[in-house]
């Protein structure tokens, strides 16, 4: 193990190597609440937590060896569990990964794909102290252009979706921007908002709180974010609930603009698109999707974690745990990471 100072906070780089034959179930090591990326090359990062450290495992072989695991840096009083914790996303030359203390600041870490080394940077929100839920999400186009997406309760303590983007590949962030504020004073508190970007396409999706029910909604935008259209229900039903589900969904969308989502209504695992039908996939909770060309939706259904690959009929059981994310690598396998005891799995199918 190599140690040394890299700014103002360490770096930790791990001669470990980590292989498998496909379909074994094999632990990174302990942590919590794993994020994946894939590069233009076919680079896999698993992203995760441990107490307050943020740590990246990368593999260049299509997951099947990880002989890197790096100590991004650490985060005092780190959210971490129920979707808070560290997020992640990869565009032609860089990886950002957010994290957000618990007195609600949004640190920022830049990995130059070239160099592979990781730098603090600068806090996402202009207002410290603006995002105590811990609950966002980050997304990169190809350009090297970041985007963000969180809970934010400035001025009136009640959460409104705030976004920013970066055009300096996570050095300096825009002015933060509200894009919704529910009429009900806030949306739902402890769900985790997506976003997703395709070219000019920026979109967002949240879960609100309206007239007592809590549904998905989506805004979009076709200017790369400087402005966005009202938002529109995704499904047809609604949740009547009097409690916050804690369970955001996932969203997608591919180059040809079309948008992909997943989300949870009573238990019941729904696919859907603007404007269409929702369609019951399964039943469970903390769902997402992944691939914009062939989409792959993963979830949790009791102790059981499931994938079902959108160009098949199947629904596929990988293991047991929970926070399951899953992409498809560059030879077409679909690759999966999740949690279980707080240690981090991966398994190739």
């Amino acid at each position: 193990m190599k140690q040394f100072l890299k700014s103002t906070f360490l770096t930790f780089f791990v001669a470990l190597y980590i292989s498998f034959t496909p379909n074994d179930n094999i632990l990174i090591g302990n942590g919590q609440q794993p994020q994946i990326t894939i590069d233009n090359l076919g680079t896999i990062r698993i992203i995760y937590g441990n107490e307050d450290k943020i740590y990246c495992a990368t593999s260049i072989d299509n997951g099947l060896s990880f002989r890197d695991i790096q100590m991004i840096g650490s985060v005092k009083d780190m959210h971490l569990g129920m979707s808070r914790g560290p997020q992640a996303a990869s565009s032609k030359n860089y990886t950002l990964v957010s994290a957000i203390d618990k007195k609600g600041s949004i640190h920022t870490f830049q990995l130059n794909h070239k160099s592979r080394k990781w730098t603090k940077e600068t806090f996402a929100n202009d207002l410290a102290g603006s995002a105590p839920e811990g609950l966002m999400s980050i997304a990169a186009d190809q350009a090297d252009n970041f985007y963000a997406v969180w809970l934010d309760n400035r001025e009136d303590k009640n959460n409104k979706i705030y976004y920013a983007k970066t055009n300096d590949s996570g050095i300096s962030w825009t002015k933060n921007k509200m894009v919704y504020e529910s009429q009900d004073k806030t949306v739902c508190e402890c769900c985790k908002p997506s976003i997703a970007v395709s070219q000019t396409k920026v979109l967002i999706m949240f879960r609100n709180w309206l007239n007592g029910s809590r549904d998905l909604y989506l805004l979009q935008s076709d200017n790369k974010g400087t402005t966005f259209n009202n938002p529109v229900k995704l499904g047809y039903g609604t949740w009547k609930l009097n409690g916050c589900p804690m369970d955001g969904g996932g969203l997608t969308v591919n180059e040809k603009g079309i948008i992909s989502t997943v989300w949870q209504r009573e238990g019941r695992i729904f696919y859907s698109k603007p404007n269409e039908v929702e369609n019951q996939i399964g039943t469970g909770r903390n769902c997402s999707i992944n691939d914009t060309k062939n989409p792959i939706i993963a979830w949790q259904d009791g102790k059981l974690l499931k994938l079902k690959d959108l160009n098949k009929g199947e629904i596929v059981a990988v293991g047991e745990g929970s926070f399951i994310k899953a992409i498809r690598t560059k030879d077409n396998k679909i690759f999966c990471t999740w949690e279980k005891e707080a240690k981090i799995i991966f398994k190739t199918l």
